[in-house]
């Protein structure tokens, strides 16, 4: 008996070790492995589960064009002067010298040079003419993105800009997020930040004023779209309820086509003036300099990969589950004994791989079909009581939910209701039975062994610091 309760422990304390050592939850989960090997009663068989490749920096991969297309500096040679002293003009743009030139480039690589490196456009000779400039990214490739969008600017930050997305590659845009000094005035829109969002209003477009201020906030350089705090609505402020989002994702498609991209493109619509009035003898102190651009994200490929590949200046998924296409998009030909379709992130944590089946299979019922579709119906099946059966005592009801004891909340059930109580599932009133101390005799054993798996595990907590 106290063999086993020290075994127990031991166990225990190596998986609080084992937590401890793990990072900060990432945005969109691990889902790294496609598929394993498993003994069942057939022998050794194939398990088949969710996966997506590993988020990364995707300004490795883009493709960056400038409109109009002879707006950076440089050609012909021109000097600048500083926005806040109009009277410090000893910075050259020359693009015939590397030295003094501002490619767009600069915007993507490393930082940390000194001096740093910048794209700059031309100045803002042509006053009162708008200067307006695009930057689109283009991936030719569809991206999920999974941290913020970071603009760094080094001569101060646009006083009217607009970051709009593409989900087909350019053909038609949508607005992302409306930036101002005065949003009322720019876009007559009352400002907003993404703290004002809800669950419910998490699409809307707003504008914010927050990234807009002149050069008395010179030292706060950087423009956000925030992806993080959207994320954090459904997962909460430090992203520990994941299931929450997935099953967001998996059931409402116009949350997953938000976060998905094709291209990104920042409309620049008035330099920073770091006053009411621009100041017209001096207007080469206006224009637009980005050092830095972080795009977060991932390969979109329906969960069917979990590696995707850069060749010949393309992306592609390494596709898995019998799919193939750049976004693993169809079946493999000869295997399409059911329509295609996209796996799942439920149930945590391992999903459902919906993988294609052979033609001479038949559409049948899998444990790897998706959790919103089986092949050959149009309704979309959430449960079945057989293989995606509601959990913790839940009951299917027409295969479009689940009716959850009292206890429990969620698509499938799978979320003790305490979690949202006050006292969380801890409290007296949340329908689990409150821990209780051990006896003394018991408590002296507990301490003793705590000890000597403290001393035998202490190699884990140099990770830990």
């Amino acid at each position: 008996m106290r063999f086993h309760f020290a075994l127990t422990l031991q166990a225990l304390w190596t998986g609080v070790c084992q937590a401890a050592m793990q990072h900060y939850p990432a945005a969109w989960g691990h889902y790294d492995v496609c598929k394993s090997q498993i003994f069942s009663d057939e022998g050794l068989t194939w398990d088949y589960m969710a996966c997506q490749p590993e988020a990364a920096d995707m300004t490795q991969y883009l493709k960056v064009t400038l409109d109009p297309p002879n707006i950076t500096c440089g050609d012909p040679p021109e000097t600048y002067c500083a926005l806040e002293n109009p009277y410090m003009c000893n910075n050259e743009c020359d693009a015939t010298t590397e030295e003094l030139a501002h490619p767009p480039e600069l915007m993507f690589d490393i930082e940390g040079r000194n001096p740093t490196t910048f794209w700059q456009s031309t100045s803002w000779k042509k006053y009162p003419k708008a200067l307006l400039v695009n930057i689109t990214l283009s991936w030719n490739k569809t991206i999920e993105l999974t941290d913020d969008i970071v603009l760094t600017f080094e001569s101060g930050r646009p006083e009217q800009m607009v970051l709009e997305k593409s989900l087909d590659y350019g053909r038609t845009w949508q607005p992302y997020q409306f930036y101002a000094t005065d949003c009322l005035d720019a876009f007559t829109m009352e400002p907003k930040t993404v703290q004002d969002l809800t669950q419910h209003t998490l699409l809307d477009i707003i504008c914010t004023e927050d990234y807009s201020r002149g050069y008395v906030w010179k030292y706060d350089k950087t423009v956000r779209f925030e992806i993080k705090d959207r994320f954090a609505l459904f997962a909460g402020p430090r992203l520990h309820n994941m299931a929450s989002l997935y099953g967001q994702l998996d059931t409402t498609k116009n949350l997953r086509d938000f976060f998905t991209i094709t291209d990104l493109r920042i409309r620049l619509l008035r330099p920073a003036t770091g006053a009411t009035m621009v100041d017209e003898n001096n207007l080469s102190r206006y224009f637009y300099a980005i050092s830095d651009i972080k795009v977060q994200g991932r390969c979109k490929c329906n969960l069917h990969a979990n590696s995707c590949v850069y060749d010949k200046e393309k992306l592609s998924c390494e596709c898995e589950h019998n799919t193939t296409g750049p976004d693993c998009g169809r079946c493999k030909k000869n295997y399409q004994g059911r329509a295609w379709s996209a796996g799942s992130y439920l149930p945590i944590p391992k999903g459902t791989a919906n993988i294609c089946i052979p033609n001479n299979i038949g559409p049948v019922i899998r444990p790897n079909v998706s959790s919103l579709g089986v092949a050959n119906r149009k309704e979309a099946r959430v449960c079945d009581n057989e293989l995606l059966r509601c959990q913790n005592g839940g009951v299917c009801v027409n295969n479009v939910r689940c009716s959850c004891p009292s206890d429990y909340s969620g698509l499938l059930c799978e979320k003790p209701r305490c979690e949202s109580e006050l006292g969380g599932c801890g409290g007296p009133n949340s329908g689990q039975a409150p821990l209780t101390p051990p006896s003394s005799p018991r408590l002296l054993l507990l301490l003793l062994l705590l000890g000597s798996v403290l001393r035998r595990e202490a190699s884990c907590w140099p990770a830990v610091l």
